[in-house]
């Protein structure tokens, strides 16, 4: 991961930075856009509640037995949204055909983990799944790490461009690091910390695994605490089946040997086994120059044996050719994926992301059916693996089917409306692209409130395929459900947004029901579907707002284009 990469949540959320780059940018990029002819179409024909009913109440059926890449329910995923497109009037969005081959490896526990903590005067054999979770991204069946030294390094952070350092004076090599989930901003709601309350790239897990195998750390662990992670642990203890990953060039031999989490009783057990108090360091952590620390005579002997398979899944690619310029191209993304099933429970998935696969076969077919056809032209791309770790579409980024370079913009479609139509709409990485300009005036078409991300804590932006673009220097915005509801208001919005959430977010009641509300979701799509025509429609090239970490890629990417 680059230094781009690493710097993922420096600007995603905030709209002030635009503001300061306001102005002139703003004037003439709106003026830039009208002139190109911004439209409000009428509402496309093919996307309604109805047909959302339609193609969710199959894709989240148990037939396809939670959409798992590889398994049978993946197959039965290909060949339904291989027909719907055809049927849509789409063609196939590469000279292949409808399907990118993604090349996976994947990883089964052969046994449950083991961890295990040793000390002079304690021992504890920690429990898989209540007490901690476990794995290993390297290609390898069994991998052990023994007599490890376990050091507390803080949240985990290198941060040059905050100051930033949580590994400094400390050598990990050999050692097991146990850090802290989000970033300190957010546990300090200061805006002049990292981002304040809004998560930084810094604040992912993945950013962490990341920097510890960067440090040379035999394992890394990270410590859950449900509010800075934004979900509970057992969506942690859910996710320890079978996973998913690419395959690097040294057999992912760089990554540490074991990574995984614990609950935040077994830190406070583990912090008291070596005379430290987990809250006491957990508030020192969030000052610059904190010093990592060895939890005393700790030892952490960690093994986990796994059966390693490869496989291929397949993202969906699909296209409506543009009229003018069909090189040119705006990309709508959504993960078919889900969860597959454990035992005789069905992950279903049918909010996440049954409805998103859904709302690409709805916006295909509406844009086929425009007369004239927009000008540049419109590929769909349903990606594998999202839950994986956005494998397909960080496949997709790597390999193209259409040079990125041609891309104009993305708009990832992952999650929508399940609650009614609402007054208003969000936009997860608002403030950071030009794209905006194209979204307010189709909000202002369609009488919608356009709001920033509702949930910036959650670090929404790093969690979704759009990212794997936008860390290549595509603009790219993921818009989401408001919550502001027509019937009911904003109170019972964020009350019904909580309980999906708590209650059936990655569990096995995200299934679907005939009784469920999509005019909300019909109504997002249609403001979708008019962002995205205008983008078409317009010559614009826009770019991400000066001082954002990705203008510097796109500059370079559209450099004497």
């Amino acid at each position: 991961m680059d230094k781009h990469d690493r710097r993922g949540g420096n600007a995603m959320t905030r709209s002030a930075r635009k503001a300061r780059h306001g102005g002139l940018l703003a004037l003439a990029f709106t003026v830039s856009a009208l002139q190109c002819g911004f439209v409000a179409a009428a509402p496309p024909g093919p996307i309604s509640d109805a047909a959302l009913h339609r193609h969710i109440s199959v894709l989240a059926s148990d037939e396809f037995e939670g959409r798992w890449p590889g398994s049978a329910g993946e197959k039965l995923t290909l060949d339904y949204l291989q027909r719907a497109f055809t049927a849509a009037g789409a063609v196939a969005g590469s000279e292949a055909g409808f399907l990118q081959p993604v090349p996976l490896v994947s990883w089964t526990l052969e046994t449950d983990p083991a961890f295990s903590v040793r000390g002079n005067d304690f021992a504890a054999d920690l429990e898989y799944r209540e007490e901690m979770v476990l794995w290993t991204r390297r290609l390898t069946d069994d991998v052990s790490v023994a007599d490890s030294p376990v050091v507390f390094a803080g949240y985990g952070i290198v941060a040059p461009e905050y100051d930033w350092n949580d590994y400094a004076g400390l050598d990990v090599r050999g050692k097991t690091v146990v850090v802290l989930v989000n970033d300190p901003g957010f546990a300090t709601g200061d805006p002049a910390l990292f981002t304040g309350r809004a998560m930084t790239y810094y604040g992912r897990w993945t950013y962490k695994f990341e920097e510890a195998a960067r440090q040379g750390a035999a394992a890394i662990i990270v410590v859950h605490e449900t509010e800075p992670a934004s979900y509970g642990w057992a969506v942690v203890a859910q996710g320890a089946g079978e996973r998913f990953g690419l395959r690097g060039a040294d057999g992912n031999m760089s990554r540490c040997a074991a990574e995984g989490w614990i609950t935040a009783a077994t830190a406070r057990r583990l912090f008291a086994a070596a005379g430290e108090n987990f809250d006491a360091l957990k508030a020192a952590a969030l000052r610059p120059g904190f010093e990592p620390r060895l939890l005393g005579d700790l030892r952490a002997n960690l093994r986990v044996r796994s059966v390693i398979s490869e496989s291929v899944s397949h993202n969906v690619v699909a296209l409506v050719p543009g009229a003018q310029r069909p090189d040119e191209y705006v990309v709508f993304t959504a993960h078919w994926d889900h969860l597959g099933r454990e035992g005789d429970e069905i992950f279903n998935g049918a909010v996440d992301n049954a409805s998103g696969t859904a709302g690409l076969l709805l916006l295909a077919e509406a844009y086929a059916q425009l007369d004239p056809p927009p000008e540049r032209s419109v590929l769909f791309v349903a990606v594998t693996a999202e839950e994986q770790g956005l494998l397909g579409s960080a496949y997709y980024a790597a390999h193209p089917v259409v040079p990125l370079e041609q891309t104009v913009a993305v708009v990832n479609v992952d999650v929508l409306n399940y609650m009614g139509p609402t007054r208003d709409i969000a936009v997860v990485g608002y403030g950071a692209s030009e794209l905006d300009e194209f979204v307010d005036q189709a909000a202002a078409a369609h009488g919608r409130q356009v709001k920033p991300d509702q949930r910036p804590e959650a670090g929404v932006y790093y969690r979704s395929d759009h990212f794997n673009f936008a860390k290549r220097g595509v603009p790219a915005l993921y818009p989401n459900m408001g919550r502001d509801l027509v019937e009911g208001g904003r109170e019972r919005g964020l009350e019904l947004a909580g309980n999906y959430n708590s209650e059936r977010y990655h569990q096995a009641t995200d299934e679907y029901s005939p009784d469920h509300d999509w005019r909300g979701g019909a109504a997002d799509l249609k403001l979708y579907f008019d962002i995205g025509l205008a983008i078409a429609n317009s010559s614009a090239w826009p770019n991400w707002v000066d001082g954002n970490e990705f203008r510097a890629l796109r500059d370079a990417q559209r450099a004497g284009r």
